[in-house]
């Protein structure tokens, strides 16, 4: 018969064994300053006047896509946009039963209507998220910290 001692380090070596051969599966990490800039085919700076959302399902999940109308104070990369640009992103729930499965979540931090912030865009590129980016000549905000806030 085991003693409480060699019970809990058989329970502990169970538990490292396990840990080491499953396959790690986790949200996306966010990127780098030197990664965001990479990816992002286009970085503004400015005031967030509004934000448009809207809720769908898809399976499990519940997306609550949304839309930052940005008052453009600089363009920092690209070629383009001035006055009002239109940023997309998205908030994202999962509404299944059960412990939530690994993937990727929503965007952090989000941007508040009034606030300044360092939009990180993808415009017909990869954007971190999609596998190939959008083709459709909208800005993607770069998954998943591509909304910096900016102090004034």
């Amino acid at each position: 018969m085991m003693s409480n001692k060699d019970e809990a380090v058989v329970l502990v070596a169970s538990a490292v064994i396990l840990l080491l051969t499953c396959p790690a599966l986790a949200e996306k990490a966010p990127s780098s300053q030197k990664q965001l800039e990479s990816i992002a085919t286009h970085i503004v700076v400015g005031k967030v006047q509004a934000i448009y959302t809207r809720t769908e399902r898809e399976g499990n999940y519940e997306y609550v896509r949304k839309v930052a109308e940005v008052k453009l104070d600089r363009l920092e990369k690209g070629k383009g946009p001035s006055g009002v640009i239109h940023v997309r992103y998205f908030d994202r729930h999962w509404k299944g039963k059960g412990l939530v499965p690994p993937g990727g979540g929503s965007y952090w931090p989000q941007p508040k209507k009034g606030g300044t912030y360092r939009f990180y865009l993808a415009r017909n590129a990869y954007d971190g998220w999609s596998a190939e980016g959008t083709k459709d000549g909208g800005y993607n905000v770069v998954y998943v910290n591509g909304v910096q806030p900016v102090k004034q």
